[in-house]
């Protein structure tokens, strides 16, 4: 989320003179408004790459957003460009027919795309018939031949966790932060742009809790409650999602452990290269 500029508070983006100090890419690239996709993200973050290698440093991939780095370590499955039209009619027939008779659609044509799929998972449903209508493969044939073919991003991928109570506070204390430095204010003013907000960043923690406190559906006590859950929820998944690269070297940190100290401890074991 830190790709949209205005959205600074809430997606803790480095300051100006940590920025000023340290070179930073893929910070403020487009507007909320604007789609910014796993693919931008790939193409954008190997252009980086190639800069600050070409410039004699160690790139390093910062941040806990599992899919774009599985994306961008793993290759990338490009499959077929979207239909709007065909997504609207599939939609439509959802909404119509119901999702487990478009599921079951997808059963006859793609049955390991369906087995994967829940029942009542509407998008899902809908790329994976759009993409068996599109190719003319279904969707679990293309990605194996993905999987057999994709390349390997060469790093070493680190892993810093903490206890989850102190994960925890340390949550609780960065929303009353966050808080404190204006995000409400932030929040609003992109709520009330006219341009609005684009469907991915509409889904930002602690920014989509705050729309129904606009809209008068909830009160503030609430959505900072909801913003606090949501947060332990989305870093439970990170969790979930990291536990399955084998490869990770993990390094568990104290409440009372620096930034400082915590580097000074990866680079006693891990070769930088």
């Amino acid at each position: 989320m830190k790709v949209y500029r205005r959205m600074n508070i809430g997606t803790n983006k480095p300051s100006a003179e940590i920025r000023a100090a340290i070179p930073h890419y893929g910070l403020d690239l487009v507007e909320p408004w604007e789609t910014y996709s796993v693919a931008d993200y790939v193409k954008h973050a190997h252009s980086a790459i190639a800069d600050i290698r070409a410039a004699g440093s160690v790139p390093l991939l910062v941040g806990g957003t599992s899919l774009y780095i599985k994306a961008l370590y793993d290759g990338l499955f490009e499959g077929p460009g979207s239909d709007e039209a065909l997504r609207a009619e599939l939609a439509a027939r959802i909404a119509t027919e119901g999702a487990e008779i478009v599921h079951a659609e997808l059963a006859a044509v793609d049955p390991a795309s369906a087995e994967r799929i829940h029942p009542n998972d509407e998008r899902r449903i809908i790329r994976a018939l759009e993409v068996y209508r599109l190719a003319g493969k279904p969707l679990s044939e293309l990605q194996t031949q993905w999987e057999a073919n994709r390349p390997k991003l060469n790093a070493v991928r680190i892993g810093i966790r903490r206890e989850r109570e102190l994960q925890n506070r340390k949550t609780n204390a960065r929303v009353k932060a966050m808080l404190e430095a204006g995000l409400v204010d932030e929040v609003r003013a992109l709520y009330d742009d006219p341009q609005g907000l684009s469907e991915t960043a509409r889904l930002a923690v602690g920014y989509a809790e705050l729309f129904p406190y606009f809209e008068g559906k909830t009160t503030l006590d609430k959505a900072i409650e909801r913003i606090k859950i949501n947060t332990r929820q989305l870093a439970k998944k990170q969790r979930t999602w990291h536990r399955r690269w084998a490869d990770v070297q993990w390094f568990d940190v104290a409440e009372d452990d620096t930034a400082e100290s915590v580097a000074a401890r990866v680079l006693a074991k891990v070769e930088v290269r």
